[in-house]
């Protein structure tokens, strides 16, 4: 199944996010097949403001487990993290 992480950073945290973001993305490099598609929100001033990570997963509880080892969950960086069930149809 796909699911859709949406994530907002918390107001003010861009610094949280460029000191993470290399172990981010390491991250996402070695989960495999689990991601299927990700990158950040862009705000009106060009700043990074959250995420947008379409998972592969066997269901909900591991893209539960694994949004909870993201380093940038581990370092408190989002304000909000929803997981939602996702249908792709094209693309």
């Amino acid at each position: 199944m796909r699911i859709a992480l949406i994530a907002k950073d918390r107001p003010g945290a861009l610094d949280i996010r460029k000191a993470n973001r290399d172990a981010h993305v390491a991250y996402l490099k070695g989960s495999g097949d689990t991601i299927e598609s990700a990158g950040p929100f862009i705000d009106d001033a060009g700043n990074m403001c959250g995420s947008l990570i379409i998972l592969r997963v066997e269901d909900m509880a591991a893209a539960q487990s694994w949004a909870a080892k993201d380093p940038y969950k581990q370092a408190d960086l989002f304000a909000s993290v929803e997981l939602v069930v996702w249908n792709k149809v094209f693309g």
